[in-house]
């Protein structure tokens, strides 16, 4: 088990452990999000997520189409995870939150289209210019 918190501690996710599914995205909805030049999500299914606290919820359209909801602490602002009406059944948590730098690589990266140049993702990564959705059904 491992956990994901605020920066204040008052809204927290204990997860199963790292996730196969970790995601870079460049996207400005992210970046926004983050204050980063880019924001690296773990996927989970919704139901081996166990979230204590309040959280505030923030909605907005995906650049991949339908809406993500992001969730922050209202205390401190911190954001730790969000879901997309396109994957129902996941909830993306943000790996920062996580504070576990020997916590795995993203193995994809998607909205590179809007990538600073100066970014690098390597290793075993698939690339994506837009969402990996977009590119598996075109």
């Amino acid at each position: 088990m491992s956990d994901a918190r605020c920066s204040c501690g008052a809204l927290t996710l204990m997860l199963p452990g790292p996730s196969k599914l970790v995601v870079a995205c460049h996207c400005l909805d992210c970046q926004r999000r983050t204050g980063a030049p880019f924001g690296v999500g773990a996927f989970y299914p919704v139901d081996a997520v166990a979230i204590s606290g309040t959280a505030k919820e923030f909605t907005r359209d995906a650049a991949s189409g339908g809406k993500v909801h992001t969730y922050f602490c209202p205390d401190c602002g911190s954001t730790i995870y969000w879901k997309a009406d396109k994957l129902p059944s996941f909830i993306g948590v943000a790996v920062g939150a996580l504070a576990d730098p020997n916590y795995p690589p993203p193995v994809r990266s998607v909205f590179e289209q809007s990538k600073h140049d100066w970014v690098k993702i390597d290793g075993a990564v698939e690339h994506f210019q837009q969402s990996s959705a977009a590119r598996k059904s075109g």
